[in-house]
């Protein structure tokens, strides 16, 4: 019987990216998402065998919702062995605008307690199997602040964070943590930035890469690797250094900028 995944922001992107890879590598999918229709669509035009996927409709941010969409899954496909909190959002913020806060409040409803509910239905019963690899998708961007990122650097900080916690509550019970920091690739969500990116990876050669990465149990992968490198220089880069590096760089977009 084919190995199950379970992805949330499966919809574009990384999401849908991984969801192709998976399925190329011999396993079925769990595929979650706001818009189902636009998944539904997307799995028919690649001519996926109906036998091996199907699709649930929830919203990450509504801890109900998405907790019910996992025992769901459980009850209908069985319990996964890959379990993938990719749903995420990205949206400049500034924080002299009081409008802007509840921005930051969406994005970490996403970003953060959103993976903690994606995961929780699942650890209980991969405890009790003895198996089973949860991943959190960070980015390199939560390695620091950046100008215009406070929401988004600080949710992805936290998802490093929250993930080497897990990691060390699931371990003992035969459950991996698996975080995986993407650089920039070619998404409707980096389509958007006004500034370079360097290293910039398309969806399917990033979601090759994750495959393996999770498949060997990494701790903590950056993908492509050289953003790896940039990460490390980075976070050893003295404060007043690095703010002069950033200065005059371009803010991300607020909403409906």
């Amino acid at each position: 019987m084919p190995r199950l995944v379970y992805i949330t922001g499966a919809s574009s992107g990384i999401g849908q990216a991984l969801a192709l890879q998976y399925y190329r590598q011999g396993w079925s999918l769990a595929l979650v998402a706001r818009r189902v229709d636009d998944l539904t669509a997307w799995a028919q035009s690649q001519q996926l065998d109906p036998a091996r996927w199907r699709v649930y409709r929830a919203d990450v941010s509504d801890i109900a919702d998405i907790t019910a969409t996992g025992r769901r899954c459980i009850a209908e496909q069985g319990l996964p062995d890959v379990v993938i909190a990719n749903a995420g959002i990205s949206i400049g913020v500034d924080t002299a605008l009081e409008e802007d806060l509840a921005v930051m409040q969406r994005i970490y409803a996403t970003n953060n307690i959103g993976m903690a509910a994606t995961f929780q239905p699942f650890i209980t019963p991969m405890r009790q199997r003895r198996s089973g690899t949860l991943v959190g998708i960070a980015s390199v961007a939560g390695i620091r602040g950046l100008p215009g990122h406070g929401a988004y650097s600080s949710s992805k900080a936290a998802v490093f964070a929250y993930c080497e916690s897990l990691r060390g509550e699931c371990r003992p019970d035969g459950v991996q943590v698996v975080t995986i920091a993407p650089g920039y690739i070619d998404t409707p969500l980096t389509r958007k930035n006004r500034y370079g990116m360097p290293f910039l990876m398309q969806p399917e050669a990033f979601a090759a890469k994750a495959f393996d990465a999770i498949a060997a149990g990494a701790r903590v992968r950056f993908i492509p690797w050289q953003m790896g490198v940039v990460a490390r220089v980075m976070h050893v880069l003295p404060g007043a250094l690095f703010d002069r590096l950033l200065a005059g760089r371009p803010r991300k977009h607020r909403e409906n900028e």
